[in-house]
């Protein structure tokens, strides 16, 4: 963090890439999900005392990665395009399905500079889809995709 005056400076939530095995796609515009994990909690009743203690079920759960992106005719498109038919190709003699997974990571950046990255293990991709087409708007044309993953880490930049 940058030490300004006497207080350090908060990062934006605006500068940042994606990185799916070791390849960079830089066109998104919003990532949500960045979630590192909840535990589930179990009440379990005390018959004697009337009392309920809260227990951790010690079951992690993460949450999905929602992907939101322009399609603007680049690689990036194919690169999405082709890991969603992956999992979804239905003509396929075999399912993809959750099988078609990968390792990478949201890349946070500071005025240019790499501060830390989300780690994701295992990925695949739960959902594709495109925004509504509107005759007249001047919007651009969005796809959203929600990835599934077995784990989210936050890794500060030392």
């Amino acid at each position: 963090m940058p030490l300004v005056n006497d207080f350090y400076e908060g990062y934006r939530a605006s500068e940042f890439v994606m990185e799916v095995d070791g390849k960079w796609s830089p066109r998104l515009s919003k990532v949500s999900g960045l979630s590192e994990g909840e535990v589930e909690t179990i009440e379990q009743p005390d018959g004697l005392t009337g009392h309920v203690y809260r227990l951790s079920s010690s079951k992690v759960k993460f949450e999905p990665l929602t992907i939101e992106r322009r399609v603007d005719g680049s690689e990036d498109d194919t690169k999405f395009r082709q890991w969603f038919r992956d999992t979804f190709d239905l003509n396929a003699l075999a399912q993809g399905g959750s099988s078609r997974r990968r390792n990478g990571a949201i890349i946070k950046n500071h005025n240019g500079e790499e501060v830390g990255r989300f780690l994701f293990k295992h990925a695949w991709v739960k959902s594709s889809k495109f925004n509504d087409l509107e005759a007249g708007s001047t919007n651009l044309m969005l796809q959203t995709i929600v990835l599934e993953h077995e784990g989210l880490e936050w890794v500060p930049r030392s």
